[in-house]
């Protein structure tokens, strides 16, 4: 019976990423960023608005990771934290249907956004600091492989039924050729609109099986006391972190890569769309590649990390997505690789999927493993509060990627040599990995 519950237990714990994964895949990416840069109409300022919205939310994330993973470390009961980050983001999603062109009210529309992003970030936090408890520690990789990829298989779906039977093209049909489900008016691009409540629901619905079978160990409550505990032993947690250098080398060794994993994932639409002159179903299948990929290298990444341990994996996904980076400026209309091709070749259409699908691919096996390598650097009885400081190091930088790319593309005038900063930043991610031990500060 013990088993059984446990099974549900880890379940339940991998629906948490099936549930918010289309935070990222619909409303980040694929679907209503685009459609707010259709609504605004002019590419610059549309990416300058979504890109301060993003970066607000970042600067919150990062200014109270840390100190929520602490109080929760010491006042316990996560599940009730995770509660009120599940209110936010389906709040959020919800809010993001009000987004009528004839009725933009773009301040309401990014603080909704940003509302649901930061319910996502937080509540991945607390669901991440349970990882430990769903089984040994050499089994943790392939359960955060599966769960991950597991997520990606959610996301994949949710993305394909908006493309199929919501999201309007420009003959107000769907990709399949249809109308708008529920007699939805593509007029008023309310198929493109529901994205937010199909969102919200999608959460709403999948995140039940996680509250039905994870169960918090720690039922302890809050106080002022505890609340003041914690903010003493963040404080100190920081302080001790230059004498922790496998973990110091990995909070800055994980920052700048996952910082240029998010640039990828971030300007690689509006590369394909300027360099390749890329339609939004081009954008679309370019997506669908990519999670298929990721979702796949997710679990066979999982299983590498508990065969080899997780540094392995992490430096194998940084070296490959460092050659995708450079490969990538290399492909435009009229090059492929610096070879000569016709404006009207499939080559470069070609090349650059087959660059998604390898950065679908190392950066699916890449967040996965970046899990498991926390536990592993993490003291076990502040979990919580070392996957705060985690996000704290993911957010604290995550301006520099659009900024570099920013000012590269403005100095050269070429979106191509614009992204890449991004090698730069995996290599510096990859040097920094040098000094991050296997087992941690603690050892075997």
């Amino acid at each position: 019976m013990a088993e059984v519950t446990l099974k549900k237990k880890i379940w339940g714990w991998f629906f948490f990423d099936w549930a918010s994964q289309p935070y990222n895949t619909l409303l980040l990416t694929f679907i209503f960023g685009p459609y707010i840069k259709s609504i605004i109409g002019d590419g610059a300022d549309a990416q300058a608005i979504w890109g301060f919205g993003v970066a607000a939310a970042g600067i919150l994330i990062a200014l109270f990771a840390p100190i929520l993973g602490a109080i929760a470390d010491n006042s316990g009961n996560r599940i009730r934290w995770i509660w009120l980050f599940s209110l936010m983001y389906f709040v959020g999603a919800f809010g993001l249907w009000w987004s009528a062109p004839d009725n933009f009210n773009l301040t309401f529309i990014m603080v909704s956004f940003v509302i649901g992003l930061i319910g996502m970030e937080f509540a991945t936090i607390f669901t991440n600091s349970m990882l430990p408890d769903l089984g040994p520690r050499e089994e943790i990789g392939r359960l955060s492989g599966n769960g991950w990829a597991f997520g990606y298989v959610g996301g994949l779906l949710a993305l394909i039924t908006m493309l199929l039977f919501f999201a309007e093209q420009g003959n107000g049909k769907t990709l399949a050729g249809l109308d708008p489900l529920f007699g939805l008016d593509a007029t008023a691009r309310e198929g493109t609109r529901f994205v937010g409540p199909l969102a919200a629901i999608w959460f709403a619905v999948f995140m039940i099986p996680f509250f039905l079978w994870v169960k918090d160990p720690k039922q302890t409550g809050i106080s002022v006391a505890r609340t003041s505990g914690a903010m003493s032993d963040l404080w100190k947690t920081i302080k001790r972190l230059p004498r922790s250098p496998s973990l110091f080398a990995y909070l800055g060794s994980s920052m700048f890569y996952r910082d240029a994993l998010n640039g990828i994932y971030t300007f690689g639409g509006i590369y394909a769309a300027g360099v390749l002159e890329w339609s939004t179903v081009d954008t679309g299948i370019f997506g669908i590649l990519a999670i298929i990929t990721g979702a796949v290298f997710a679990w066979i990444g999982g299983r590498a990390d508990a065969a080899y341990g997780p540094k392995p994996v992490i430096k194998l996904c940084v070296v490959t997505l460092t050659i995708v980076a450079v490969l990538v400026v290399f492909v435009s209309r009229t090059h492929v690789f610096g070879i000569a091709v016709d404006a009207s070749s499939k080559l470069p259409d070609i090349a650059f999927y087959v660059l998604g699908a390898a950065i679908g691919a190392a950066g699916g096996a890449l967040q996965s493993a970046s899990r498991t390598m926390m536990v592993y650097q993490a003291n076990p009885n502040r979990m919580t509060e070392a996957f705060g400081l985690y996000a704290l190091s993911g957010k604290a930088t995550s301006f520099i990627a659009p900024l570099l790319i920013g000012t590269v593309t403005a100095i050269t005038g070429s979106q191509s040599l614009g992204i890449s900063p991004l090698i730069a930043l995996f290599v510096l991610g990859l040097v920094l990995l040098r000094w991050v031990k296997p087992e941690g500060d603690h050892g075997a």
